[in-house]
């Protein structure tokens, strides 16, 4: 196997290593592969085999213990821009319709909702201003 085969072989080792990435979604699979791709360009500048193998080695490790922890930190992080009924929780709103722990109406981002008050006994009247603290179904909980 010359130079030039060693560089062909690691390409074909990198694309084999990212069919899984692509089938399982494991990035640690893209990781390796890109620890192929740096073996082949070794092989193309005439290393030998065994400085191609430790160029994909020290690589493959390197992007595993340096980007997998960064992946999982933002993995586990909430999303920054809260939508749907998440991003109606903790807002204001203005009573339409007297509300009680039975029901009633409010005004909320600009669209009338069903609400009712988190505390059964409390009551809200027309024109106050009352905070949704959240949402069940299509009806808001406030206090």
């Amino acid at each position: 196997m010359n130079d030039i085969d060693a560089w062909v072989w690691w390409l074909v080792a990198a694309a084999a290593l990212g069919i899984p990435l692509v089938v399982t979604a494991m990035p640690e699979f893209g990781m390796f592969a890109v620890g192929g791709v740096a073996a082949a360009v070794t092989a193309g500048l005439g290393f030998g085999v065994v400085v191609q193998v430790l160029v994909f080695v020290v690589v493959s490790v390197a992007l595993i213990a340096v980007v997998r922890p960064i992946a999982n930190r933002h993995r586990a992080q909430r999303p920054q821009l809260a939508t749907g009924i998440d991003a109606l929780k903790g807002k204001q709103a203005l009573v339409l319709e007297r509300v009680d722990g039975s029901g009633g109406r409010i005004k909320l981002a600009g669209e009338v909702w069903s609400a009712r008050s988190l505390d059964a006994g409390r009551a809200y009247e027309v024109g106050q201003e009352v905070d949704v603290v959240d949402i069940e179904g299509a009806t808001a909980i406030v206090i």
